[in-house]
């Protein structure tokens, strides 16, 4: 008996002090969403940016890659011929719609101005090593 007449006391006062509160500004509440949307694309732009150039950033490490392309010319809509390095060896490569083909071994690279500290002679322009190759056969 006593814990209802308590609780009818407890359940009059609350209904008596209980007032809604107030609006948040809808000005506020618009500029915080904007810049929770400005954040969110940005994060979301970062990832796709780091995912597609995240080699380039690999690279970095101060090594460089010993694989790549020298010098490439396309022969025609899906044709195209490349001087492939790799290390200080060098590849003359046809690559076709049927396939990828070796078409010679190229005289070795001479050692670059990055290793040696001292400036060298210019790598061979792609159209005199391709006409040393068709003479030597």
């Amino acid at each position: 008996m006593f814990f209802l007449f308590v609780f009818r006391i407890h359940a009059q006062t609350t209904n008596l002090v209980s007032t809604a509160p107030p609006l948040p500004d809808v000005g506020g509440s618009f500029v915080r969403v904007l810049g929770a949307l400005a954040l969110v694309l940005g994060i979301f732009l970062g990832g796709v940016w780091l995912f597609k150039n995240w080699q380039r950033l690999a690279n970095r490490s101060g090594t460089a890659p010993k694989l790549n392309i020298v010098e490439s010319r396309s022969l025609g809509a899906r044709q195209g011929i490349f001087v492939i390095g790799y290390d200080k060896q060098r590849f003359l490569v046809a690559s076709s719609p049927t396939g990828v083909n070796l078409l010679s071994h190229l005289p070795d690279a001479e050692i670059s101005e990055t290793e040696t500290g001292e400036k060298t002679s210019a790598p061979m322009p792609f159209a005199q090593a391709l006409a040393t190759v068709l003479k030597g056969k």
